[in-house]
């Protein structure tokens, strides 16, 4: 389709916080999250992230919206400026707020004049569901641009002064050979990070240095066979279901069961996210576009732990698409897991580096555990 990729832009608020720094920025924890988290970072490599948070008081320094609205500045050139988008699409799981939407709440900080504005909602694959309404947008004819985002405030859920902790929500003590499980929300508080990622899409190529067309966008979910395992303003039952914040609220379990952390059903993730969204759905997609792994010059994994590092190297050759890890781009150890802001991040830090040549093809997997769910994209630089 007619839709290119013409310029990348990321917004990482503050300076990099190493995992020493952690207390100073999200509140000190009791003994047991001090292990907890040593354990988890331990495996899940990041070295630094971001958060938008003041470390001297503890106060937040940008909104999701403000984060946003940074990234979508930043890609302002000669040709294009913020003030002319025609199709802005916005994607994130952590909105400031229930409604309005998060897209109307980022075009409110860059004010300009009339577009459309289109809000997706979900965990990871929001920020591609919003790539591919603005693709679809361009490829269309609808508009002569789009600009697409990805982002994430989580520090918003993580701090000490919001964090409650789960009443009976722990499981088995962490293995040596399989440090993913803790307690479902703790996995999670030392995991994500904040940050904001902007591209702008266009029907043809820039007419001044690279271009990445976008060849195919496909999202598969498998909530028709899978329960949901990442989860937030819900309470998960004993037969697998959510009961959400409202009924908790009405019936007075909220105080008890911390409905509003993010909490991570880690048996689950460890089982399937690999194994499924890997393996049934890739190769799936393979087929679909005639994908083979030659084909593949740069693969752009979003991963949330390099714990997972190996399994989803051993899954793809299991299913005979195997991907040396030299063709692999990730920026987790430095940029941390921000969620549907990530793959912009990487891809913004790739396409700025001065290493992509016309012709060179670049594949991106974007899974999530909400309800299970994963994004492909193959681009081609141009």
């Amino acid at each position: 389709m007619d839709a290119y990729i013409t310029e990348t832009a990321a917004f990482l608020p503050g300076r990099p916080i190493t995992n020493q720094e952690l207390d100073q920025v999200l509140g000190p924890v009791n003994r047991l999250s001090a292990r907890t988290r040593q354990v988890i970072l331990a495996s899940n490599g990041i070295r630094t992230r971001h958060y938008a948070v003041d470390p001297a008081t503890g106060k937040l320094t940008h909104t999701n919206a403000q984060l946003t609205a940074q990234a979508v500045r930043k890609l302002e050139t000669e040709r294009f400026s913020p003030q002319t988008i025609q199709c802005l699409c916005c994607g994130t799981s952590s909105p400031d707020q229930l409604m309005p939407g998060h897209g109307s709440m980022v075009h409110g900080e860059l004010g300009g004049h009339c577009c459309e504005v289109v809000s997706t909602t979900g965990i990871c694959v929001s920020g591609m569901a919003a790539l591919k309404y603005g693709a679809m947008s361009v490829a269309q004819g609808m508009t002569d641009n789009a600009v697409a985002t990805g982002s994430e405030l989580a520090s918003s859920f993580l701090r000490t002064d919001f964090f409650q902790p789960l009443h009976g929500g722990q499981v088995p003590e962490p293995a040596d050979d399989n440090p993913a499980f803790s307690f479902e929300a703790e996995f999670l508080r030392w995991m994500l990070s904040d940050g904001a990622g902007a591209v702008l899409l266009e029907s043809t190529p820039s007419p001044a240095g690279l271009s990445l067309r976008i060849d195919w966008l496909d999202i598969h979910s498998h909530a028709h066979e899978l329960e949901a395992c990442m989860y937030a303003g819900a309470v998960k039952e004993q037969d697998g279901s959510l009961t959400g914040w409202r009924e908790c609220l009405r019936t007075g379990r909220q105080d008890r069961e911390g409905i509003f952390t993010v909490k991570q059903d880690a048996r689950l993730l460890n089982r399937e996210v690999v194994r499924t969204l890997v393996g049934k759905s890739l190769p799936a997609v393979a087929r679909k576009y005639g994908l083979r792994p030659e084909d593949i010059d740069w693969f752009l994994p979003h991963y949330s732990s390099d714990f997972f590092r190996q399994p989803l190297q051993e899954q793809l050759e299991k299913i005979g698409f195997p991907l040396p890890y030299d063709c692999w781009f990730t920026n987790l150890a430095s940029k941390g897991n921000t969620g549907s802001a990530s793959f912009y991040i990487m891809l913004e830090e790739l396409f700025h580096s001065g290493n992509l040549r016309p012709g060179e093809r670049i594949l991106g997997f974007v899974p999530e555990s909400g309800r299970f769910a994963v994004a492909y994209i193959l681009l081609t630089v141009v």
